[in-house]
């Protein structure tokens, strides 16, 4: 297991670099750099000007220099302009060259600094990160056992009618995307001409103040629309162990059918289901853009749209190395769980 381990982190690793360099030359093309270049001076600047604001900020270099750079195993760029403005890599407003450290990237804990946002790329990740966190915990917490419920019970007796109805709910929740519903719980619930005005508050109150009326519809929202899709594949794999010979003899000894579905056919069911959920946390990091755009919560989602909108390089570069660790993390735990779920597995 520890050899396993091991070279699976440097896999991880090594698929971590090749990853965010992508990312990083996708970022700093120059299309991209122009648009930034105009953004942060004057939107009329000519070519040369533009060419000129590019060289004298250090984002002419070649680039795996600059992602040398950003990553802080390459000293960082400075530069003095002809007004006396100090900027480079490692400047924040109001630094100087004295106090500007020579090495300031991803292995220093330096990420940028935003120019949307204004302020450091750090602080504004671990915030966002954090309300997203706070929602998904919730929308796993309801999602999951909702969805392994559904997927078991149909899956038990197939062909029942109550396997057809619960796919058939799966079936719809899975393809409903999360606008429209989204959208109909809030002219359902909260409007005030034509809704129930069951729950009051908003999403955004709930980043400061989470309550059950201001939190519970973004996240059966996003609930709703993953369950199906677990439910389903819960359902799948809970029919083939039903049919499987082991199940027949337990059965023929005397078994009960409860005793067989809890301790013979639920453990193996769950091993197809168990990755569906782990690919669950990448989807919910950045899969739940619409609903917190649509319901104004201002999590992961919200700031990967800000960033990518206003062409913040550093914040979108930032958000992109969280995005890529937490795939390649829960793809080690999914494997991991394997070989606890179903001890057959051997690790080669």
């Amino acid at each position: 297991m520890g050899l396993f381990l091991l070279r699976r982190v440097g896999v991880m690793l090594l698929t971590a670099l090749c990853l965010t360099f992508v990312v990083f030359f996708l970022t700093n093309l120059y299309p991209n750099l122009e648009k930034l270049a105009k953004t942060q001076g004057n939107q009329r600047m000519s070519d040369a000007q533009v060419a000129a604001w590019l060289d004298n900020r250090g984002y002419e270099q070649p680039i795996v220099k600059q992602y040398g750079q950003w990553l802080g195993i390459v000293p960082g760029f400075t530069n003095t302009l002809d007004d006396g403005q100090f900027v480079g890599t490692c400047v924040r407003p109001g630094s100087t060259p004295e106090d500007t450290p020579t090495f300031c990237g991803l292995l220093q804990g330096e990420w940028g600094y935003s120019t949307v946002f204004k302020d450091d790329v750090g602080g504004i990740v671990w915030k966002r990160l954090g309300n997203t966190g706070y929602l998904m915990f919730w929308v796993l917490v309801l999602m999951v056992p909702m969805a392994l419920i559904v997927g078991v019970l149909a899956g038990m007796k197939e062909g029942s009618a109550l396997d057809r109805s619960l796919s058939t709910f799966s079936i719809i929740t899975t393809a409903t995307p999360e606008y429209v519903s989204g959208v109909i719980f809030i002219a359902v619930f909260t409007s005030s001409t034509v809704g129930l005005k069951w729950f009051k508050g908003t999403a955004t109150q709930a980043m400061d103040n989470p309550t059950f009326e201001n939190f519970f519809l973004p996240v059966l929202t996003i609930a709703l629309y993953g369950m199906g899709y677990i439910a389903r594949m819960t359902r799948a794999s809970m029919t083939e162990v039903m049919t499987a010979q082991y199940i027949r003899t337990a059965r023929l000894k005397g078994v009960s059918f409860p005793n067989v579905v809890m301790k013979h056919a639920l453990r193996n069911a769950l091993i197809a289901p168990f990755t569906v959920i782990m690919l669950q946390f990448p989807w919910l990091l950045n899969g739940v853009v619409i609903v917190e755009t649509l319901f104004n919560y201002k999590g992961f989602g919200w700031a990967l749209v800000q960033a990518a909108g206003n062409n913040d390089i550093q914040l979108l570069l930032a958000i992109s190395v969280v995005s890529v660790f937490v795939v390649l993390v829960t793809q080690l735990i999914s494997d991991i769980g394997y070989v606890y779920l179903n001890p057959r597995i051997r690790i080669s």
